[in-house]
């Protein structure tokens, strides 16, 4: 099924979208409190398709994982997501 298809028919699914640290305040005031929210996405949405909305810094999008499995920068704006997955995402991180 495609996209367009899936839009017509207005058929959705149901992700985990989880942003954290500084990131966390992108989400809506409700969500805040445990960095996460249930999204209802078009079927195979992309994570660049799904953070939009969002309006996250891109500079700020640095570490981002797909049910624990990390997703390099150059596979974002393609690699799509499935009924049921995590999409989490941190900033980079300074320490020592």
């Amino acid at each position: 099924m495609t996209r367009a298809h899936a839009r017509r028919h207005n058929l959705r699914m149901k992700i985990t979208f989880k942003l954290y640290a500084s990131l966390g305040d992108y989400l809506p005031q409700e969500a805040r409190h445990g960095n996460r929210i249930e999204l209802d996405v078009a079927p195979q949405s992309s994570i660049a398709e799904i953070i939009a909305p969002f309006n996250l810094p891109m500079k700020m999008v640095h570490l981002v994982l797909i049910n624990g499995v990390y997703v390099p920068p150059e596979e974002r704006a393609r690699r799509t997501l499935a009924e049921g997955d995590t999409l989490a995402i941190w900033p980079p991180i300074a320490g020592g």
